[in-house]
């Protein structure tokens, strides 16, 4: 089982930015890819970006693709997401996921392990 722990969520206005962070830890955490995804109230969860741990290798939503950016630090085990040009829909619970099996990474199936979420809400 992989841990994880995500930080950096708050209230902003639209067109701030902010950073997100998910630590990752445990004995099964191997460095495969890494994901965010979000949910919005009422809405389904739904894929943000995904990164693979060895070559940094990037996925975008569409929505967002951009606007956000997301990183890894091999050192510490620790994945980022850079949100700029914020916008109120962008408002939800963003979860850190750790991708321990195979499968499309846009899809929750491939994900193994996830964070408890951090709320991220813009005011217009």
């Amino acid at each position: 089982q992989v841990q994880l722990v995500e930080s950096g969520g708050g209230l902003v206005q639209a067109g701030d930015s902010l950073r997100l962070s998910c630590a990752a830890s445990g004995r099964a955490f191997s460095g495969n890819a890494m994901a965010w995804f979000r949910q919005a109230p009422g809405r389904e969860r739904e894929f943000v970006a995904n990164i693979r741990w060895s070559d940094a290798n990037t996925y975008y939503a569409d929505s967002v693709k951009g606007r956000f950016t997301i990183s890894r630090d091999n050192a510490k085990n620790t994945m980022y997401l850079q949100m700029n040009n914020l916008k109120p829909e962008d408002t939800a619970v963003y979860y850190c996921a750790y991708q321990g099996r195979g499968g499309s990474v846009w899809y929750e199936d491939a994900y193994t392990d996830w964070g408890q979420g951090t709320q991220v809400t813009v005011s217009s």
